[in-house]
């Protein structure tokens, strides 16, 4: 799998929500500042409600900058085999006959690609998996942590860590 494509996806995807996020936080600040909003009583909250989305639509823009930035940053080299698992690791775990493909990214968790047919999720490390993957090396199994206050899994299966597969060996980074 071309680590560098899968990460020029995930900036080219960032950028497309950061192009939407700060369309509509444009269009939210004149609302929020438009004439029309002046509160006609003091229960009339229109133009606090449309500032405080503004402000929100503001911060997730800065941080889908800062997301944008970080990915453009990743070395996009391969780790070898035995290197410990950290942010800019392309890996795939496998849990009985089920494999998932993940980045181990600086930001922007959740987020989901599909690169030649294959999904790809982003991970943080700030993620219940992505902490439980940090430092582990290929071939290492892993026991997803439990929330707290979740019922318990009986039989929790292992997942075990792998390179995506590539031309060069190892995990990708």
């Amino acid at each position: 799998m071309d680590k560098r494509a899968v990460i020029r996806m995930i900036v080219d995807q960032i950028g497309q929500d950061l192009h939407a996020l700060i369309t509509a936080a444009k269009a939210t600040h004149a609302e929020a500042t438009h004439e029309q909003n002046k509160p006609e009583n003091k229960y009339d909250t229109r133009a606090l409600e449309a500032s405080y989305l503004a402000q929100g639509q503001s911060r997730q823009v800065a941080e889908l900058e800062r997301a944008k930035q970080e990915f453009e940053s990743l070395s996009t080299a391969a780790a070898l085999p035995d290197a410990p698992i950290d942010v800019g690791a392309l890996l795939k775990l496998k849990q009985a006959k089920t494999e998932t493909v993940y980045l181990l990214g600086p930001r922007a968790g959740g987020m989901e690609i599909t690169f030649e047919g294959t999904e790809i999720t982003v991970i943080t490390p700030h993620s219940p998996i992505g902490r439980e993957l940090m430092g582990k090396a290929q071939g290492d199994s892993i026991v997803p942590s439990q929330q707290p206050g979740s019922e318990a899994i009986p039989d929790r299966p292992r997942l075990v860590a792998a390179p995506c597969r590539s031309t060069k060996p190892g995990f990708h980074r």
